[in-house]
This record gives structure tokens, C-alpha cells and sequence, in this order.
């Protein structure tokens, strides 16, 4: 590489992690779209920036475009993702960089979803435009991992998150929990719920902790969608969970009586039971159709152990508290009984972040395809 070709190199990379900073700002008002970020340089300035804020609003090249106005015109925009090529609630985004003219274009990743997947690339360059694809990708990638498992896998991101204390239990032998851990954590908890696309709980941390599971956060746009899998259909209309507004999916099992009279932020998902437990597989596929691209899950260790065992989750996020239960107090997850070291599932710790007094960690599993793929939950 020649000099010039590293100071070009170098400088790409600056002005893509200005992008990609950018895209983050969106980070509670895009879903279900993507998180974009934009930046357009011309002589070493940047003269335009942009982000996509909300669906249906112009995309991060609109508004970076309007900011450079005439300056645009052989200018270089850094975008971190394809610019789409589709009509959708908004034109083109590679129509409006061909119209004004760019010179050059550097994105950090191709677009995975099918309506545009390389074709916004090949618009650009038909045009005579120059495209640099993959500065900065693994970056663009886990900003916006959700949308991508959603187009790429046909199910959302996963992160299943845990309170406990230093000894690894979730509650008292009595189910007292609240609270466990600190006001911070609760506050960072209510921060990854108002970016979910859907919250999943179950109805037994439903009734249990009297759990209303919407975000409560001064920067949440809007309320995620609550998923409740309630196969049994214990939890009743009257219950405070269904009097708040916000969005809820009911996922129960098929049943001869009577329904109640749901208000219309409740809609009811029938899915068929086997030996009295709910598909797991299934239900995410269906949620990925619900346009959800995270999924943040709060749940006993129950369903933390099917999740776990049948290779769903992708991400954990576990707040641990410097406290202890004991041994007779609850525990984070139930899994089957191992008798060798190498049937248990390792993670890869990803962070350790200061809460108050508390920690939180972020770890994802490894090995996740050689790990069994059935799983069910009773609930």
C-alpha cells in the first residue's frame, strides 16, 4: 500500500466511524429499519451529515444531502449501509446520490435485505459512480445486528437478560426479588427495552412479579411490542399488564372456550402446543414477520433454560448484584443434568460495565450451531 493509498485508507475509516456514530443517534426511534449513518466530504471538509431518525422519514443520504446542498456534487459520502435502490415510504437513496452528483461512494456494508442486496451498489456504479464496499463493516454489522439476523436468519436478535446476585440466584426460596439489584441497573434495563423491537416475558413473571414490561425511558419514542406467551391463558383481561397502551402479542395454544373481549392493543397469536409447550422456532419465525429485529426477554429460569438449550440466544446481559441468596434461593436457568464438562455451554464475555454497585455483563455463547436445536417451554 503506498503512502497516498494509506492516508486514503486512514481517512475513510475516520469519516466512516463519524457515520457510523451518526446511525447509533437513531438507535431508539428506526426500528424495524436499520440504523444509518451518513457523511459527505468534499475537499477534506465535511459538508453534509445525516441519520436516519424514524420509518417513514427521509433516509440518513437525504438529510446529509440537503445539509451539503450544491457542495455535494464531487464530493464523497460515507454511508453505513448500501443505499437502497427500492420505493418504498421514501424514494430511492441511490437516485438521490446519482442526482447530486457525488463522485465517490464508501459503504460499510451491503444492504441483506432482498429488495436491495447489491442492487443499490450496482445503480451507483452504472451511473459512473466510483463504490467502495466494507470499510469499517464488522462495526456496521453489530449496529445494526438485529435487522440483520431478522433478513438473513428469519428470526430476530436474541438477548436474554438476568438479575441475580453474586451466587447466581434470581430470587429468594419465597420469589421476594425486588429488588435485587440497583435503581442503575433498573435504569439500563428500561434503555435496552425502549431499543427492542419486542419484549418477550412469560406468564408466570407476568403474575409473579405483578411485571408490566414497558419501557420507561426519557429517550424512548415508542413502546416495544410486549410478547407474553401464555399458553395456558392465565393471565386475565383485568390484568394491569393489558391496561397499558402499548402494543401486546398474546401467544397461547388453541382453545374451545370462550375468549374474553381484548382490548384493541391485544393481539392473540394461536400456536399449537406439543406436550404442553410452546414451539420456540416457530414463534420467533412469526415474530420476524412481525417486522421485530430485537428481541430483549425477561423470563425465569425456565424459559431461560429452553432458550438457552435450543440455541436461540444470541446475546445475555446479566446485572449481578453484590449480594447473597444462599442455596436455597432460585436459580438463573434451568438446564439438563450434565455429566461432562464439554456438554456445558460456554459464553465469551463481550463487557463488563459499572453500574452503581453492581456489574453488568454482556457475553454471547460459543459453539451456538453444535448445541442442541429443540426447544420448547411450558408457560
Amino acid at each position: 500500500m503506498t503512502k497516498r493509498e494509506t492516508v486514503m485508507h486512514d481517512a475513510d475509516q475516520q469519516y466512516m466511524q463519524q457515520a457510523l456514530a451518526l446511525a447509533a443517534r437513531g438507535a431508539f426511534g428506526t426500528p424495524p429499519n436499520p440504523n444509518v449513518g451518513c457523511v459527505i466530504v468534499r475537499d477534506g471538509q465535511v459538508v453534509g451529515r445525516g441519520w436516519h431518525e424514524r420509518p417513514g422519514e427521509p433516509h440518513a443520504e437525504v438529510h446529509a444531502l440537503r445539509e451539503a446542498a450544491e457542495l455535494a456534487q464531487g464530493a464523497t459520502a460515507y454511508v453505513t449501509l448500501e443505499p437502497c435502490s427500492h420505493h418504498g415510504r421514501t424514494p430511492p437513496c441511490a437516485d438521490a446520490l446519482i442526482k447530486a452528483q457525488v463522485a465517490r461512494v464508501v459503504v460499510a456494508m451491503r444492504d441483506p435485505n432482498p429488495l436491495v442486496a447489491g442492487q443499490g451498489i450496482a445503480r451507483l456504479e452504472a451511473a459512473g459512480i466510483k463504490v467502495q464496499v466494507g470499510v469499517l463493516e464488522q462495526q456496521a454489522r453489530t449496529l445494526n445486528q438485529g435487522f440483520i439476523a431478522r433478513m438473513e436468519r428469519n428470526r430476530p436478535w436474541l438477548r436474554l437478560k438476568m438479575a441475580m446476585s453474586v451466587d447466581g440466584r434470581t430470587a429468594l426460596a419465597n420469589g421476594a426479588s425486588q429488588w435485587i439489584t440497583s435503581r442503575e441497573a433498573r435504569e439500563d434495563v428500561h434503555r435496552f427495552r425502549a431499543q427492542s423491537g419486542a419484549v418477550l416475558t412469560t406468564a408466570r413473571t407476568v403474575l409473579m412479579d405483578h411485571a408490566l414490561m414497558t419501557a420507561r425511558h426519557p429517550q424512548a419514542e415508542r413502546q416495544p411490542l410486549r410478547v407474553l406467551l401464555d399458553r395456558q391463558q392465565q393471565v386475565p383481561v383485568e390484568h394491569p399488564f393489558f391496561a397499558q397502551a402499548s402494543p401486546v402479542l398474546r401467544v397461547v395454544s388453541p382453545t374451545t372456550t370462550a375468549g374474553s373481549d381484548w382490548p384493541e392493543h391485544v393481539q392473540t397469536l394461536e400456536v399449537q402446543s406439543f406436550q404442553q409447550r410452546l414451539p420456540l422456532h416457530d414463534i420467533f419465525a412469526k415474530l420476524a414477520e412481525y417486522d421485530v429485529n430485537d428481541v430483549w426477554t425477561e423470563c425465569g429460569a425456565e424459559l431461560a433454560g429452553a432458550l438457552t438449550s435450543a440455541g436461540l440466544v444470541d446475546e445475555w446481559v446479566l446485572y449481578v448484584a453484590p449480594k447473597l441468596l444462599g442455596d436455597s434461593s432460585r436459580g438463573v436457568v434451568q438446564l439438563p443434568n450434565f455429566h461432562h464438562l464439554d456438554q456445558v455451554p460456554e459464553m465469551r464475555f463481550e463487557s463488563v460495565t459499572m453500574l452503581g454497585h453492581d456489574l453488568r455483563i454482556c457475553a454471547r455463547p460459543l459453539h451456538a450451531s453444535d448445541r442442541p436445536t429443540t426447544g420448547e417451554v411450558q408457560s
